[in-house]
């Protein structure tokens, strides 16, 4: 690992131990009540959401096997399918454990496995983004726009700008995915050209990649494949919050989380991924476990012990619980999670395709 990064790392552990310090003398917090509200949580509720989350990476296996369709077809539980479910596990296990470097890991070890040119998988990997992108925002702004409790919605009046301009967003975003798909080199070649006068690394980096979503989009083949995929995104985000709807809930003993409604559950959502923009090895999840304790705290009134374990629990449940089975996939698969990373990391800096920065519920472990 190099020398800055190390160093980064240092310093963000410091200001989280002073962080700590500071809070220990500010709030008033008893770890006793903090226990005793993990003992009283529904856990077979818990449970249902870590089955949500997992049938997640199934879905999400399916439509990047679909994305394939025209350069190889991979029929559903396949030997060949099974090998890309085992890159959305492996994938998403490096990113838990070693942030965001080993984001490429999937594109990687499926362009491995298909003998596919690593370009076309990133390509893949972009346009991916971009459905989670629209699914995410749809589901959201839907959800803020039409709620019947969006009046008593911390914010409300912020919030339904929030869902305008995410239901507006959604739109721009098809837009110009149908602009891409017609007129892809025409639209990179104007992007980098006007970015380029304010950065000319910037204005190659985005020319990059909408000629990468241009060549994932072409191997959307038909208007039918468009939908399915759409459908895919929707099903799999609509599982995540509900993960997140289920796992609040179970806090049984704390009336503001067990009582949750899906709109505020969509705040909470938007505050947790918010939090894992900035993924750091391992620290990342203990800032990510104290923002959305806080959101939790300051949103929705609920107590501090409480706020925290639920916290904790969103934590393990969207993106950590998938690490025992990508390990123990990895160790099958004779695959280096640390090797790879790095291998993946540097063919992307070789197709010129940084690594976009996407929430993932926290990740999700999907995201």
């Amino acid at each position: 690992m190099k020398k800055k990064t190390w160093i980064l790392y240092l310093a963000i552990a410091i200001a989280l131990v002073v962080l700590a310090l500071y809070a220990r003398h500010k709030i008033n917090f008893n770890w006793g009540v903090f226990v005793q509200q993990l003992k009283l949580a529904d856990w077979p509720m818990i449970g249902f959401a870590v089955s949500l989350i997992w049938l997640g990476y199934i879905v999400r296996a399916a439509r990047w096997a679909l994305f394939l369709k025209p350069a190889c077809r991979i029929p559903l539980f396949s030997r060949m399918w099974f090998s890309v479910l085992a890159a959305q596990v492996i994938g998403f296990t490096g990113v838990a454990l070693l942030g965001r470097p080993a984001d490429l890991v999937r594109p990687y070890l499926i362009a491995r496995r298909t003998k596919l040119p690593f370009s076309s998988q990133m390509a893949v990997w972009v346009v991916e983004r971009m459905f989670d992108a629209g699914a995410m925002a749809l589901i959201f702004s839907t959800a803020l726009f039409f709620a019947p409790d969006k009046s008593t919605l911390p914010h409300p009046e912020l919030l339904r700008r929030i869902a305008l301009t995410g239901l507006t967003g959604t739109a721009v975003l098809a837009a110009l995915a149908v602009a891409v798909r017609l007129s892809g080199e025409v639209v990179a070649k104007v992007a980098g050209s006007v970015l380029g006068k304010l950065s000319e690394g910037m204005g190659r980096s985005v020319a990059a990649k909408i000629s990468a979503f241009r060549d994932g989009l072409d191997m959307l083949a038909s208007i039918r494949d468009v939908g399915v995929a759409l459908l895919l995104s929707l099903l799999m985000w609509c599982m995540i919050a509900l993960a997140y709807l289920e796992t609040t809930r179970a806090f049984v003993d704390s009336p503001p989380l067990h009582t949750l409604t899906v709109a505020r559950c969509m705040v909470l959502m938007a505050a947790s991924m918010l939090a894992s923009t900035i993924q750091l090895p391992v620290i990342g999840w203990f800032t990510q476990i104290a923002a959305v304790a806080a959101a939790t705290q300051q949103l929705f009134g609920a107590a501090w012990e409480p706020a925290l374990g639920c916290a904790a629990v969103l934590l393990i449940v969207t993106f950590l619980s998938i690490i025992p089975v990508g390990l123990i996939w990895s160790r099958f698969e004779h695959i280096s999670l640390r090797k790879v990373s790095e291998e993946s990391e540097g063919a992307g800096s070789n197709v010129g395709v940084d690594a976009l920065t996407a929430p993932e519920p926290a990740s999700e472990s999907q995201t």
